[in-house]
């Protein structure tokens, strides 16, 4: 199949365009390179260095003798995505390309609408150029399981049959999100299904867990081909936050009890997921919804974890910056991806220790003040 992979130079996008193209797919790369500028913005860089796209497709064509073709550009600019769709042909299009953090997104207003913009506008130009080129193009798009909040009711995968005053209906699960990120990613699902509706379009939502993980089976032939390892408040998964914190010494900082729980997923795994809904695509019409984790933790619980690996690391628990349920119920049914054939690495299986040796490797790297929460979900005074 031909793929075009949006955002293919990020954390998540990069590693799956190799492996996409190690299973026999014929890959390009789309970047307008915002990912790196938010880390010049931020005074703060990946911990492992990784190297130039151009330099990265380079390592990929000697280890593996496969072409990568690289596209450079704003799914903001709607004339360039009709014409990059038309010229590339895709069979499908994997959509990485958004502003991907709540704290990010909760800086100031400036960064709220920036993120809302970036992303709802970006991915309407995308619907449109796929049905005005080709309506059979499967789009796979990476939502995130922070769409639906945490609900007092097991979360259902995508939709939820509802009975009320004596009939019954199938709608799209009811969203609670916790940041304007989230909140974007919701506008990307609503507006995805109502393109599927009104075009018939088809797609695939996959409603991603926290990742966790550094290397794939492809970034690990070449230190060229070593993706993003983020750690700071604003950017920086959780276990990771922890896995240097502990590394370096210092508090695991857990916000409030750590109660708050989040459905986690390997970064192998998430390579895997969007290969099985690549080439297991949703019917015309379709809006097709997986829920992407394979295990469910506390924070406590992954501070703990590295706690036990890391002797005299301590947990301090700071004032919550977020607006969110310290405690909650929490069951995410995620039945889809296994029944295309998924089998899950999980953590207890995860070789966590060679996190630690990587951090350890790049500890000089670490900007210790990025380590902070500097985001606070309330405004000023309030």
């Amino acid at each position: 199949m031909k793929v075009l992979v949006l955002g293919g130079d990020g954390y998540l996008g990069w590693p799956t365009a190799l492996h996409l193209s190690d299973c026999g797919h014929e890959v390009a790369v789309l970047d307008n390179g915002a990912r790196r500028g938010y880390d010049d913005e931020l005074g703060v860089t990946s911990l492992v260095p990784i190297r130039r796209l151009d330099e990265r497709v380079t390592a990929w064509e000697e280890v593996s003798g496969a072409q990568l073709s690289i596209y450079h550009g704003d799914l903001l600019d709607a004339e360039y995505v009709s014409a990059t769709l038309a010229e590339f042909r895709p069979d499908a299009v994997v959509h990485f390309a958004e502003q991907r953090s709540a704290p990010y997104s909760m800086l100031d207003r400036d960064h709220a609408t920036y993120t809302q913009h970036n992303n709802v506008v970006g991915t309407l130009n995308l619907l449109y150029g796929i049905a005005e080129t080709d309506p059979d193009i499967h789009l796979v798009k990476l939502g995130t399981l922070g769409e639906y909040g945490t609900p007092n009711i097991d979360i259902e995968e995508g939709w939820l049959t509802v009975e009320h005053n004596g009939r019954s209906d199938r709608v799209l699960f009811p969203k609670r999100p916790g940041s304007f990120y989230h909140l974007s990613k919701v506008h990307d699902s609503h507006n995805i299904e109502f393109a599927c509706r009104a075009w018939d379009l088809r797609a695939t939502d996959l409603n991603q867990g926290v990742v966790y993980g550094h290397h794939t089976a492809q970034t690990g032939r070449d230190e060229r081909l070593a993706t993003r390892f983020d750690y700071d408040a604003v950017f920086g998964t959780v276990l990771n936050r922890f896995i240097v914190q502990a590394v370096l010494g210092e508090p695991l900082t857990v916000y409030g009890s750590g109660g708050q729980t989040r459905g986690v997923i390997d970064i192998r795994d998430t390579v895997e997921c969007v290969r099985l809904a690549v080439e297991n695509p949703a019917e015309r019409g379709e809006f097709r919804v997986f829920n992407q984790l394979t295990e469910s933790f506390s924070v406590g619980e992954l501070a703990k974890l590295v706690a036990d690996i890391h002797p005299c690391t301590e947990i301090t628990h700071l004032d919550n910056p977020r607006v969110e349920a310290d405690q909650h119920h929490y069951n995410v049914v995620s039945t889809g991806l296994a029944e295309l054939g998924l089998r899950p690495h999980l953590l207890a299986d995860t070789l966590i220790t060679s996190m630690f040796e990587l951090v350890e490797r790049h500890a000089g790297r670490v900007n210790r003040a990025a380590l902070l929460p500097a985001t606070q979900w309330r405004l000023p005074g309030r």
